[in-house]
């Protein structure tokens, strides 16, 4: 098999590992020997750590303005965007199960040094842009529920953060844990605020389905949308997850893995799914009738408890917070691993932390306003997304690296058409940016 290593997995992306009895307890499903019904269990983790990125703070921010300004029209963008999400995390995932490798290590090993460092610096912007999302949403959180200042708020989400990704000392399966334990938080929240929004079901289905850009500005919700909901950095990391978990002895090893992967893809970016649907959702119901100006975080807090009561603005606000924090860790899981695959380099955790987390700080200290500068974070993923994605489009469509795994025509057409999407809104949304007419835009 090309790329593949019989060696023990490598350590996380921080250092930890799955504990001895979890690796036996993996290997003896895989041989055959434990057949109980828990057995998926012992494989859930990489999806479910990848889809924080898809509830981060960044789609607070561009779901609520979807909702407010356009009500249910932008529903169909959510759901395109899930679905390519669903399709390149199940590649990034069947990369380092198939090559024990994640995509910046192949990246690294089959491009020249000018491209690969090109990658590197696009990544580590990408990072940056993450880390600014889920910081200032955290922080926002933690300011509205206490009264502290926003900078205040931000030390303390970066404390919180550090200290969670500390937990990874103690086996990589207690990190897996906490992140899913916020994941559950996060989507029962949205499960209750469906509950107390006054949703149009039949206009909310009709949305889902009716491809519409209504004008200038929705497209540049639609593209926050789609970096905040198809995350470069998951990408990369959902390789490295799946890397350093059980090493395949043999073609059949891959293909169980494989399933039990595909099948957590499908459910953890399902509920991920879910929740950006029921923020839209909640905004286009609370806010889209009379107040469509919502564009804010704090001001979608504020203008909540008079229209939906208390109850819904403080589960909003607990969401907001495990988002931000449960996201931050993980994005600096995801920045650790691209800075080790593309070059080699392992810095101390807390140094990784101030790097990425500092723009956030800039932008606070600056005056930017908090929610604008999460939506335009969100673009700047979108225009970052590209790399990876079409990584991944040319690496798992090579028989020399995937071997006997390599992608189909259906998938590689469905893997192509998702970076098609993606590609071509970004060229439209710079050709807005420079004041290039775009047919069948109003304003465009």
């Amino acid at each position: 098999m090309a790329g593949a290593s019989l060696t023990k997995p490598s350590a996380g992306p921080t250092g930890g590992g799955l504990s001895g009895s979890t690796e036996r307890e993996i290997r003896d499903v895989l041989d055959g020997r434990h057949r109980g019904r828990g057995r998926f269990l012992l494989f859930t983790g990489p999806a479910v750590m990848a889809s924080i990125a898809y509830m981060d703070p960044g789609n607070f921010a561009t779901n609520i303005q979807a909702g407010a300004k356009y009500g249910y029209g932008l529903l169909w963008v959510v759901l395109v965007a899930n679905l390519v999400a669903m399709l390149f995390q199940a590649l990034s995932a069947k990369l380092g199960i198939v090559t024990n490798r994640n995509l910046a290590e192949v990246c690294r090993d089959e491009f020249g040094k000018p491209v690969r460092l090109s990658m590197w610096l696009v990544s580590e912007l990408a990072a940056m842009a993450t880390d600014l999302a889920e910081f200032l949403g955290g922080a926002i959180g933690l300011a509205l529920l206490t009264g502290m200042p926003l900078m205040a708020g931000m030390g303390v989400t970066a404390v919180i953060t550090y200290a969670i990704l500390l937990l990874e000392r103690r086996g990589f399966r207690h990190m897996e844990i906490a992140i899913g334990a916020m994941v559950g938080t996060i989507a029962l929240c949205y499960l209750v605020e469906v509950f107390i929004a006054p949703i149009a079901w039949g206009e909310a289905a009709k949305g889902l389905v009716t491809p519409r850009i209504p004008d200038a500005e929705a497209l540049t919700i639609a593209v926050g949308i789609i970096g905040a909901t198809v995350m470069p950095h998951a990408l990369f990391l959902h390789s490295g997850l799946t890397q350093t978990r059980t090493v395949a002895r043999h073609d059949e090893d891959r293909r169980r893995l494989l399933r039990y992967s595909n099948r957590e893809v499908v459910i953890a970016l399902a509920v991920a799914g879910f929740v950006n649907i029921a923020m839209v959702l909640m905004a286009a119901a609370a806010f889209h009738a009379g107040h469509s100006d919502v564009a804010e975080i704090s001001q979608a807090y504020h203008t909540l408890t008079p229209l939906l009561g208390s109850a819904a603005a403080g589960v909003f606000l607990v969401s907001l917070i495990a988002s931000g924090i449960s996201s931050s860790v993980v994005g600096t899981m995801a920045g650790q691993l691209v800075m080790q695959g593309f070059v080699g380099w392992r810095i101390p955790l807390i140094v990784r932390r101030l790097v990425t987390m500092l723009p956030a700080f800039v932008v606070v200290a600056v005056g930017v306003d908090p929610t604008r500068a999460l939506v335009l974070s969100q673009v700047v993923l979108s225009l970052a997304l590209p790399v990876p994605m079409i990584a991944l489009v040319l690496f798992t469509r090579r028989p020399d690296i995937m071997g006997a795994f390599a992608n189909g025509r259906a998938t590689q057409a469905a893997s192509i058409a998702g970076a098609a999407i993606v590609l071509g809104l970004n060229i439209v949304l710079l050709a807005q940016a420079f004041g290039v007419p775009v047919p069948g835009l109003a304003g465009g």
